[in-house]
């Protein structure tokens, strides 16, 4: 079976769009934006099949009512607890659910913290992970707690490490300058970011495991520096959520 072809769509200022292509036809991931879509497809010779938004905020769908106009019967895909924030919507996913796109299954994995109802879309051994997942990062815990984004980033952690991870933002160098913070003897750290391509998508799951303070809340030098940042405990959520509220601040 022949593999997705994934093809990276810059959009406003730092976002990443993402059009997944099988032969002739496309699905987008978190189109934020109409007009670099349809450049893309027009540029890859595609059709517009289906849209994958990962979560409700308008930074990641607010291309999604121009595109459902200009190409009538569009799949558009959302998170079943998102879906009443997303116009257009056609049809809710939640975990372990299955999408269609020609011969490739795509599983949904429901990732809340971000949002109640993010999602990753996974597909022939890539993750779109929109706000979830960063590279050597994770997004603010806006609508769940430190425990429901730890747990979902474990989950993640958790697939093969050659799993190619498609985020939502060009965020990498300021990301893997808070990682250096947090472990400033790391020289994966160091290596990562001496050598950070432009774009940095994707990244991979093995990459993330060893470069990623959000990934490595249960090592000693990561405890270590949530503890000097005020964590109560050594448990990984304590220690998850100490470095979360250092990178907010950051």
């Amino acid at each position: 079976m022949p593999s997705v072809r994934v093809v990276p769509v810059p959009c406003l200022k730092d976002n990443f769009a993402y059009l997944v292509i099988e032969g002739d036809r496309a699905a987008v991931v978190d189109p934020s934006e109409a007009a670099p879509i349809e450049a893309a497809l027009a540029r890859e010779g595609v059709t517009l099949a289906a849209i994958w938004a990962t979560h409700h905020h308008w930074d990641h769908t607010g291309g999604i009512g121009d595109l459902a106009a200009k190409h009538p019967g569009v799949d558009v895909v959302i998170g079943e607890t998102d879906a009443a924030k997303t116009k257009h919507v056609t049809r809710t996913v939640k975990d372990g659910d299955e999408l269609v796109f020609g011969p490739h299954r795509v599983r949904v994995i429901h990732n809340p913290g971000h949002t109640l109802g993010a999602v990753t879309y996974l597909v022939d051994g890539c993750a779109f992970t929109g706000d979830t997942l960063f590279a050597a990062g994770c997004g603010r815990v806006f609508e769940g707690d430190p425990a429901m984004m730890h747990a979902s980033l474990m989950r993640l952690a958790a697939l093969p490490p050659e799993t190619r991870v498609y985020f939502g933002h060009e965020y990498t160098a300021a990301n893997l300058r808070f990682a250096a913070a947090v472990e400033p003897q790391s020289e994966a750290v160091a290596k990562r970011a001496a050598a950070l391509p432009s774009p940095s998508t994707p990244s991979t799951i093995g990459e993330e495991r060893v470069t990623n303070p959000f990934l490595r809340a249960a090592e000693p030098a990561v405890i270590a520096s949530a503890r000097a940042q005020g964590a109560a405990a050594d448990d990984p959520v304590s220690v998850f959520a100490a470095i979360r509220e250092w990178k907010n601040r950051f």
